[in-house]
Parts: structure tokens; C-alpha cells; sequence
């Protein structure tokens, strides 16, 4: 047990969003139930969202991002607005299917500091396989758009990066992902694994396709060759474009033994997560709290949530040589992220 209380995070995820639906087209695999049509909406109440705000005044970046696609919540942009008036730095991860002309000024008005646009397809019939229902040309549309509001009213913000998920089925699209970030006009690329396999024995059995999914897909099972010659036309065509282009690591690199947990994974020391309906989960690594969570921030206060035993137990373990065995397959644990 840790003696002193662990200080409270700079860095927050707060998702507004937790429904997983067609209209987030965020996947094939549709694995959670908020939400219609099992439910009511799936959204964090705008009062619940301002109440953990402003009991975390050590927070200098907020992720408003989760499960679901941000721009569903009716009050998404307050929620930007609310944060970026006491100074935080927000960010959010969107498929800019929801944008419009008029939300995109709103986008640009409202404060955000960063916009991360997943695309993970430089083609309709590879993004539209991947995101169920969703329609490459009008999202790439809705981006030029939004490139367009930025310039037309001389803003600097939000700064917008390209997150491509990068995975066995676009591999061989990837260079042709930074030319077409570069067409559009915008000048970083963020390439990522997936980041969890779903594979700890807890894992409840209708998260199964989802394992199956990554097992499938995750270029740590595909030709190391492939991946160089990949990687490598990738790297030369944003150094021809002048694209910041970020690419992860193929091999697992797990931390030795004896490493520090701060060291092995920053996030339960500097950084918290909470879902729409305000349970605090270790990262947004795990996706769902069905997982693991450590109790609801939303009723019990961020402060006794963060330092309470089952937190406190959690970073024990992974400041150990023996970490949670959700940890044990992460992307960001073992450094492929």
C-alpha cells in the first residue's frame, strides 16, 4: 500500500459518448450495448462532466474522447468551451462524419486545441470495410471543409492530425494515407497499432470477437517485411511532402524487470480516465468498463475515486514485476503502441 496519496492527474480522458453503434461507425465489431436501441442515449450529462472538471484543478489537458464518436453529444461543443476558458489544453479524436459547415466554424470558435481525424483508408472500398456504414468521400469532403474554415477565418486552431489505425488490411495503403494528408492540407500523420488484444482470461465472452478481431489484423503476426517495405514508403513520401509522420514499433519491448511503474506506464500516476456515465477506468486502453473499473467519480467524488484501495492496488501491481493482467497485453505496456 502506497503511504502518501498520489497527486491528482494533468491529463484527463473524459468520454462525452459511450454508445457503440452504426452512427459511430467506429468498427465491424459492435460489442457494447449502451445506448439506443438498448437504452436511452448514451451521453454524459453536461452537469456531471463540469462537476469532474472542476474538481481536478491540476488538469492542463483534457481528451474528450471515448468509446463513441464526441460530435453525437448535443453539447459537445460546451464541453470544449467549458474547459478551454480555465486555461486546459482539449483534444478530441472525431470521424468527422457528423461534420457539417456550420459545426466545423463552431469546431474552430469553440477553443479546441487539437483535432484528430481517424482515416484508416486511403481508398472508399478499405475505410468503408473497415468503418461499417460510413461514406470515404464525404467524410474526406467534411475535412477539406474544415481545413478551409481554419484558413478562411486565420485560425491556428485546432491543430488537425491524420490517427491511422494501421493494421494488417491497410498496410499497403499507408504512403498512400500521407499523400492524401497532404492533399487535403493537413501536415501530421499518427500511425498507431491496435492497442489491445482482448486477451486476459477476465475478459467477459462477448468481447470475444473483438480478440478475434485483433488477432486477425495486428501486424505483430504479419511478414516483418511487409511491414519494413511499408513503413519505409510511408517515410519517403512524407519526407518528399513534409508530413510529420509518426510510426510505431513492430516488436514488443516490455519493460525489464525492476522498472519503475511510472516507467512501464504512466497513465494511472499522471493521467485518468472516466466513461459517460462517470466510472474511472485505468486508460482508455480498456475501452469499456465492464473491464475494470475502480468505482463511479460521478457520485463518489474524482478525489476519494483516484485514491481509493482498488486505484491504489492497481498501480502497486503494475509498479511490480507482476502487472494487472489487463496490462499484460497492451500496446503502450509493451511499447507497440
Amino acid at each position: 500500500m502506497q503511504a502518501t496519496a498520489t497527486p491528482l492527474p494533468s491529463f484527463v480522458q473524459i468520454e462525452p459518448v459511450g454508445q457503440c453503434n452504426l452512427r459511430c461507425q467506429m468498427c465491424p465489431i459492435q460489442f457494447r450495448t449502451d445506448g439506443p436501441p438498448n437504452g436511452p442515449p448514451a451521453f454524459m450529462a453536461f452537469e456531471t462532466y463540469a462537476r469532474l472538471v472542476d474538481q481536478i484543478p491540476t488538469m492542463t489537458e483534457l481528451q474528450l474522447q471515448g468509446l463513441g464518436e464526441p460530435m453525437m453529444h448535443p453539447r459537445f461543443f460546451d464541453m470544449v468551451a467549458y474547459a478551454a476558458a480555465r486555461g486546459v489544453e482539449v483534444s478530441t479524436n472525431s470521424n468527422l462524419t457528423l461534420l457539417t459547415p456550420s459545426r466545423a466554424e463552431r469546431l474552430v470558435a469553440s477553443g479546441l486545441h487539437r483535432l484528430q481525424v481517424s482515416i484508416d483508408g486511403a481508398t472508399p472500398e478499405t475505410y468503408e470495410r473497415i468503418r461499417v456504414r460510413s461514406r470515404w468521400q464525404k467524410v474526406i469532403e467534411n475535412l477539406e471543409g474544415l481545413v478551409e474554415v481554419k484558413r478562411r477565418l486565420q485560425s491556428e486552431l485546432p491543430q488537425i492530425r491524420m490517427v491511422v489505425v494501421v493494421m494488417r488490411q491497410n498496410l499497403h495503403e499507408l504512403a498512400d494515407l500521407v499523400r492524401l494528408a497532404a492533399r487535403v492540407g493537413v501536415d501530421s500523420v499518427f500511425v498507431q497499432h491496435l492497442c489491445h488484444d482482448f486477451g486476459e482470461d477476465t475478459l467477459p465472452a462477448h468481447y470475444r470477437p473483438m480478440h478475434e478481431f485483433v488477432a486477425e489484423q495486428t501486424l505483430l503476426s504479419e511478414a516483418p517485411a511487409r511491414v519494413d517495405e511499408a513503413f519505409s514508403t510511408a517515410r519517403a513520401a512524407a519526407d518528399e511532402l513534409g508530413v510529420d509522420l509518426r510510426l510505431p514499433q513492430t516488436t514488443p519491448r516490455p519493460a525489464p524487470p525492476g522498472t519503475r511503474g511510472p516507467e512501464r506506464c504512466e497513465w494511472p500516476w499522471r493521467g485518468a480516465y472516466f466513461s459517460y456515465d462517470g466510472r474511472a477506468m485505468p486508460c482508455c486502453m480498456v475501452a469499456t468498463p465492464d473491464r475494470i473499473n475502480f468505482g463511479d467519480a460521478s457520485t463518489d467524488g474524482v478525489i476519494p475515486i483516484w485514491e481509493n484501495s482498488s486505484y491504489r492496488a492497481f498501480r502497486d501491481r503494475l509498479d511490480s514485476d507482476n502487472p494487472p493482467d489487463i496490462c499484460r497485453s497492451c500496446a503502450v505496456y509493451n511499447r507497440t503502441f
